[in-house]
């Protein structure tokens, strides 16, 4: 079992350690910091609270050869000891809107909270309405990524996948958007150092 560290680094911190790793030590994450690790990505904030962002965490090693033959065979799907396949189903919230609301608003407000949530997604139509979904899987995706790294843990957030394939081999819904796959793990190699643009060269300030 590997040890988590002492004290979780701070969230400047685990931004300035993190490189994308698709090399990792062949030991088992134990289930309470998988859990841990999704529990802070489900914090990322969403419009209207929908939280649409679902997670199928993969372990099996038969399932992660067969998950690797759909994400163009990219190493770190084999490599890592586990896989967090981070989708979004707004149909899913639409059916269970209750459950976004909430329970301390008052009963009316309540009520007019779950209106204006159906009005919203309900009118976009389905692909839309996934397309908008999607979009704020995005959001939990960077938490996730700094909660891994938090914990002392190494990951490789992948685009490049048959998203179909995904689904088909996980057994999700047709209408659900799969936003990435994320190789979680101890790193067995250091990463590139990070080169990025300076806050000069992004930002305006006016």
């Amino acid at each position: 079992m590997i040890d988590s560290p002492a004290l979780p680094l701070s969230v400047v911190d685990a931004a300035a350690k993190r490189r994308s790793i698709r090399a990792f030590v062949q030991q088992p994450i134990p289930r309470e910091d998988l859990e841990q690790i999704i529990e802070v990505a489900s914090l990322a904030p969403s419009a209207f609270n929908a939280q649409p962002w679902r997670f199928v965490v993969v372990e099996d090693v038969a399932l992660k050869a067969k998950l690797a033959a759909v994400a163009f065979n990219q190493r770190q799907v084999l490599s890592a000891p586990a896989v967090i396949v981070l989708y979004t189903d707004i149909a899913d919230t639409l059916a269970t809107v209750h459950d976004i609301v909430h329970p301390g608003l008052p009963a009316e407000q309540r009520e007019q909270t779950v209106k204006s949530i159906v009005g919203f997604l309900g009118g976009k139509g389905e692909a839309e309405a996934e397309a908008w979904g999607a979009v704020q899987g995005n959001i939990a995706l960077g938490y996730l990524l700094l909660a891994a790294e938090g914990l002392g843990y190494q990951s490789s957030a992948m685009a490049g996948f048959d998203p179909e394939g995904v689904k088909q081999l996980l057994g999700l819904p047709a209408n659900v958007r799969v936003n990435a796959l994320v190789a979680v793990g101890k790193g067995a190699e250091e990463g590139f150092p990070h080169h990025r643009h300076t806050v000069s060269r992004l930002a305006k300030f006016v």
